[in-house]
């Protein structure tokens, strides 16, 4: 069975950080480049289904869209 996940991406000055929605605990790959964080990404994705279970999934809903804003805040 194959289930699909909505990734997040980000560049930073010193490589990629990558970690997927709808998934309890923390799961996060780095790289060097997108490629490279986006697989360490489904590694550990893959790593954290084998030691916690289906347990792991959010809820039945999956996340249809994710969308990225900016708001300014005051501090």
């Amino acid at each position: 069975m194959t289930k699909q996940f909505k990734i997040i991406v980000e560049k930073h000055p010193d490589g990629y950080v990558a970690y997927p929605l709808g998934v309890k605990g923390v799961v996060v790959g780095e790289g060097d480049t997108y490629e490279d964080a986006l697989a360490d990404v489904k590694s550990a994705i893959e790593f954290h289904i084998e030691t916690f279970g289906s347990e792991v999934f959010e809820s039945e809903t999956p996340v249809l869209e994710a969308f990225i804003a900016e708001a300014g805040i005051a501090v």
